[in-house]
C-alpha cells in the first residue's frame, strides 16, 4: 500500500490540512482518498451513496450512530449506508505523518444487482434469502479478504488501464459478496437472532453447544440441516464465506483465547484439549492461521 500512496501523493493537490480529498472515478464506483495533516475534532462526513471506508495510515476516533466511540486504525474498515453521518476526531495527525483514509462509494443499483445474485445462491427453500447491506453500519476489524480486495481496488483505480472498468466491476462484485457474507455470519451466529431458527442457524447453535467435541463432522452437520453433505457444504460456504470445518476451528480458537486469558497457568496442551483439538500441533497451526500469531505469542501479548 505504501507504493500506492506514494504514487497518489505525486498526483494529488493539497488544498486543505483537514480531510483533503482526491477522487478517482469508475463506471459503478468512485474512490476518495482523504488526508488530514493537523489535529482536528468533530469533522463530519456524509455521503449520498453507500461507502466502505478503510484506514490507510494514522488513527481516527469514529463516532457512528449505534456504536460507542472507537479508535480506527489501518487494517480496519467501516461500511456506511447512504446519508449516515460519520463524526471524526484526528488526535495524532501532523504535516509529516498525516492520517490517511479511503472511502469507496458504490452505485446503489450495482449493490442491488449483486445482492439479488447472492440471495439466489444462498437461498435454502425460503430461508436466509433476504440479506442486504441495509440501514445499519458495520465495523470490520482486520478482515483479511476485504483488506486484500480494497488494496487491489485502490491499485486499479489509481492506474491507467484499458480494462480498468471491467476489472473494477468484477472486484466490486466480489467485495459486495464478501461484505454480505460477513454480515450473514455475524447475524446467523448471534444467539438472539431470528436466523438461529433457520437450518444453517440450527447447525451454528449445535456447533457452539458442542464446541469441545473433537468428533464433529461435516456429515453430522449436514444431517442436522437435512441436506446432503455436498449441498450443505456448498450452502454453508456460500452464505458465510467459510467452510464448515474452518468455521468450527475459528470458534474453537475464540474459545481457546478466552481460556488463555482466564487461565494463564494452563499448559498449551491443556488449552488445546479443552478447546476441542485432538493434538497441540494442529491447534498451533490453526491458531496461527486465524490470529496471525502463535498461541504463545498471544499469551505473551495479553499478560503484559
Amino acid at each position: 500500500m505504501s507504493n500506492l500512496l506514494t504514487r497518489h501523493k505525486s498526483h494529488r493537490k493539497l488544498t486543505t490540512l483537514v480531510e483533503n480529498r482526491t477522487t478517482y472515478n469508475a463506471e459503478y464506483a468512485e474512490l476518495n482518498i482523504y488526508e488530514t495533516h493537523a489535529i482536528a475534532e468533530k469533522v463530519s462526513l456524509t455521503f449520498d451513496f453507500p461507502i466502505i471506508a478503510s484506514m490507510l495510515t494514522g488513527k481516527k476516533v469514529m463516532h457512528l450512530e449505534g456504536f460507542d466511540a472507537f479508535d480506527f486504525f489501518p487494517g480496519e474498515s467501516v461500511v456506511m449506508p447512504t446519508n449516515k453521518e460519520m463524526v471524526i476526531d484526528f488526535p495524532i495527525a501532523t504535516k509529516n505523518k498525516p492520517t490517511q483514509c479511503l472511502a469507496l462509494g458504490i452505485d446503489a443499483f450495482k449493490i442491488e444487482e449483486v445482492v439479488g445474485k447472492f440471495n439466489h445462491h444462498v437461498a435454502i427453500e425460503n430461508e436466509n434469502n433476504n440479506w442486504d447491506l441495509d440501514a445499519t453500519s458495520s465495523h470490520l476489524i482486520n478482515n483479511v479478504d476485504v483488506n486484500h480486495l480494497i488494496e487491489r481496488l485502490t491499485y486499479t483505480f489509481t492506474n491507467s488501464n484499458t480494462s480498468k472498468d471491467v476489472l473494477l466491476d468484477l472486484m466490486i462484485q466480489e467485495l459486495i459478496v464478501r461484505l454480505l457474507q460477513t454480515k450473514a455470519k455475524s447475524l446467523i451466529t448471534n444467539d438472539n437472532h431470528i436466523f438461529t431458527d433457520t437450518r444453517i442457524g440450527t447447525v451454528i447453535k449445535f456447533i457452539k453447544d458442542n464446541l469441545t467435541n473433537k468428533d464433529i463432522s461435516v456429515d453430522q452437520l449436514a444431517k442436522k440441516a437435512y441436506m446432503s453433505t455436498s449441498h450443505f457444504h456448498k450452502q454453508f460456504k456460500n452464505t458465510l464465506g467459510i467452510s464448515p470445518i474452518d468455521y468450527i476451528n475459528s470458534e474453537k480458537i475464540k474459545f481457546s483465547k478466552k481460556l488463555i486469558k482466564s487461565n494463564p497457568n494452563l499448559r498449551m496442551s491443556e488449552i488445546a484439549f479443552q478447546s476441542g483439538f485432538n493434538n497441540t500441533s494442529y491447534f498451533n497451526r490453526q491458531f496461527k492461521k486465524t490470529e496471525m500469531m502463535t498461541p504463545q505469542q498471544f499469551k505473551a501479548s495479553v499478560s503484559k
